[in-house]
């Protein structure tokens, strides 16, 4: 049976995404020229997050997309560009750390790879509700600690923490986390695994990246399979739509050195907190 995309209802988060078998459901692009417009401020603004902050281009653009366009395209549109931002960003990493890292990770983003396909797979039998609830918690609670306002272990400390930074736990946490990643399309708890790490910040982007190249590749590749891609206007425009993504995505690396860490890691912070929020809010209805 094929597996087809259905995405939120009325007062569900746009920016959550639920793929399961039932029937397919064809989504096609028709822009206006105000339209255009909107798609492309909005691809902008969301690469220069991403170029920031290291993470927020999917959330961010689909959100906000979704107010524009039927929620279904949105989603499907903004796969492809994902993916180029990834790229993108995984440039920053030199030779070395490249292979250092994806030697390091290599559990935690095949697991994650893995993962996600499952939860695209399985998410017909994960509770809706207490799916958003529990990201939107994940999402706080890394903000708490990122305040030190609550102090979680980190891969290096002991018992959990170290557990978590073994292989084998590298491994659990990967896939536990694409899974969520493949049913909601919120990948904040992998950037709070990763940003566990406590790496330098350009480090961390280009991580975080590597782990969505992944992560993304594979979906992209799962929704031509899938059949999602049926009105060749979606496949176009979703390929235009790199070039303001990455325009974006270089104004963020600009924006990245220029201002200080304390006000990006405050910026930072504030979009989990409104991305927390409101997961939270969709789970108990209040959205």
């Amino acid at each position: 049976m094929a597996t087809p995309l259905r995405l939120c209802g009325p007062g569900e988060p746009p920016a959550v995404v639920y793929i399961y078998a039932r029937s397919i459901r064809t989504v096609s692009l028709s822009l206006t020229p105000a339209a255009v417009l909107v798609v492309v401020a909005v691809v902008t603004v969301a690469g220069a997050v991403n170029g920031v902050a290291g993470f927020g281009f999917a959330v961010v653009g689909t959100m906000v997309l979704a107010s524009v366009l039927d929620p279904a395209t949105a989603v499907v549109f903004m796969i492809v560009p994902i993916l180029a931002v990834n790229v993108s960003l995984v440039s920053e990493l030199s030779v070395g750390e490249f292979r250092q890292c994806g030697r390091r990770f290599a559990p935690f983003i095949t697991a994650a790879a893995v993962g996600t396909v499952v939860g695209m797979a399985v998410l017909d039998l994960l509770p809706e509700a207490p799916l958003r609830i529990l990201l939107g918690i994940v999402s706080l609670a890394f903000v708490a600690s990122s305040q030190r306002l609550v102090a979680l272990p980190s891969p290096g400390a002991a018992g959990v923490g170290r557990v978590a930074g073994t292989g084998a736990g590298m491994a659990l946490v990967g896939g536990v986390s694409g899974v969520l990643f493949g049913a909601t399309n919120v990948g904040v708890q992998l950037v709070a695994y990763v940003r566990s790490y406590d790496l330098g910040h350009g480090l961390f982007v280009g991580v975080v990246a590597l782990v969505f190249v992944g992560i993304n590749g594979l979906r992209v590749g799962a929704a031509a399979a899938l059949g999602l891609y049926p009105d060749p206007r979606l496949v176009v425009g979703s390929a235009l739509a790199i070039v303001p993504a990455l325009a974006g995505v270089a104004v963020g690396k600009r924006l990245r050195r220029a201002v200080t860490e304390r006000v990006r890691r405050g910026s930072v912070l504030a979009l989990l907190t409104v991305i927390g929020v409101r997961l939270l809010a969709g789970g108990i209805g209040a959205l």
